[in-house]
């Protein structure tokens, strides 16, 4: 079992390969690994300066032959004819070799990226930058392509963990962990681990997050890891390998292998459960039937309560009627009651109104009589007023401190002696005063 959970671990390399594999390798992989990293095999050497070196040489021969026969043209027409031949020839012969070179140099300066790819580009030994898909070219002598990184493929990753303990420290036959990674920084990648070295920390991390997790499952529900959530692994993957400039895409728990022996007591379990189920079932078809009996037993029931209840409406019904005819003559006699006492009542009013009546003229009759007898009265006093009035007797003012008049003493003797007959004279006329009022 572990010689195929061995097997059926992915495996993350670099490949060395020439340019016309990197599309195959970067697609297919090598003999069952992950190729994300192809170091291409340059076919670019220093070999196109050789031709360029020997046209500048032959360029030179051409010169210094043009100047030798230049100067001994004067001497001799033979050695001038050899120079100008041999300087033709230079010439001719460096200009082919720095065409080749120059051709050479193009064509080996050429550098294609495959699409979804990027090319880390260093220039003596050191990282300049990376290069984008397409056709690019390398005029610096020294510059080259050292890594061809595949960074647009999800590129997929199985790492079964084995004997991986629960929390009651059972031991799993195998937790398999799939994931998807992409590599979002070429530079940082190549730099920092490779490939190779990056398979054995996303092996260890990955073994370590699936650890973590199933210590915290109990054994027998070890069965839920698979298809369950683990976007907390999956962040914390990216947080571990966010360094390396890969983000891991999308991960998964496709399956779990449990125990021989842990299987044959879930397979006792699960039969158990069966047997439970099957009991369970035929409990509730005995429960049902029961169910449909009392349910009867029910309807049964209520069709007794309903006739009863028809019976109590119309026994109700037939003591409303009753207690409604007795209303009727209750209120029948009421009502004559109320009659008689209605009848008796405006008699008994009429009545009082006609003794009312008489004893209002009565005192009307008797006001009228007092006020003859106050009439009568009032005169009578005035009469006997007017008697006493006259009797009575009328004072004499006499002044006696003004200015004018007479304070003497005989003055006073004088009037002493007349006021008794000026008071008697009233008394004579009276009996004339009265006559005339009797008459």
């Amino acid at each position: 079992m572990s010689a195929v959970s061995t097997k059926r671990r992915s495996v993350i390399s670099e490949a060395v390969a020439p340019w016309s594999d990197v599309a195959q390798l970067l697609r297919g992989g090598e003999a069952g690994t992950l190729v994300p990293v192809i170091i291409p095999r340059h076919r670019r050497r220093l070999w196109w300066m050789v031709p360029l070196w020997l046209g500048v040489f032959a360029v030179l021969t051409g010169v210094m032959a043009t100047v030798r026969g230049a100067d001994e043209a004067s001497t001799s027409e033979a050695s001038d004819i050899a120079y100008d031949a041999l300087a033709g020839l230079a010439y001719g012969f460096g200009g082919l070799l720095l065409l080749v070179g120059a051709l050479w140099w193009w064509r080996s300066s050429i550098v294609e990226i495959e699409q979804g790819t990027n090319g880390v580009l260093t220039r003596y030994g050191a990282v300049t930058r990376t290069l984008d898909p397409g056709r690019h070219y390398l005029w610096h002598p020294w510059s080259r392509v050292d890594f061809v990184v595949d960074t647009s493929t999800e590129i997929p990753y199985s790492a079964p963990v084995m004997a991986c303990p629960t929390r009651e420290n059972v031991p799993l036959r195998s937790i398999e962990f799939f994931l998807k990674f992409r590599i979002i920084e070429p530079v940082l990648f190549v730099r920092i681990i490779g490939a190779g070295n990056f398979d054995i920390v996303l092996s260890s991390a990955v073994q370590d997050a699936i650890r973590q997790r199933a210590r915290k499952v109990q054994t027998e529900r070890a069965y839920d890891l698979r298809g369950s959530d683990v976007a907390d692994m999956q962040e914390l993957l990216n947080h571990q390998l966010s360094r390396y400039g890969v983000r891991i895409t999308g991960s998964n728990i496709p399956d779990v292998q449990l125990p021989a022996q842990y299987q044959q007591h879930l397979a006792t379990r699960e039969r158990v459960a069966k047997e439970r189920a099957a009991y369970d079932q035929e409990w509730g078809l005995t429960r049902k039937r029961r169910v449909d009996s009392l349910q009867m037993d029910i309807e049964r029931a209520k069709k007794v309560r309903d006739a009863r209840i028809v019976e109590v409406k119309a026994a109700l019904n037939r003591a409303r009627e009753e207690v409604a005819q007795l209303l009727e003559q209750q209120e029948t006699n009421a009502q004559r009651v109320r009659f008689e006492i209605e009848t008796r009542g405006r008699s008994g009013l009429i009545a009082a109104e006609n003794e009312a009546r008489a004893q209002r003229r009565l005192a009307q009759a008797y006001r009228d009589n007092r006020a003859v007898l106050q009439y009568e009265l009032a005169r009578r006093r005035l009469e006997v007023g007017a008697t006493l009035a006259g009797k009575a007797p009328r004072p004499v003012v006499v002044r006696t401190d003004g200015a004018g008049g007479d304070t003497s003493a005989l003055a006073t003797l004088l009037t002493a002696q007349l006021l008794p007959r000026l008071s008697a004279l009233p008394s004579a006329e009276a009996p004339t005063r009265a006559t005339d009022d009797g008459a």
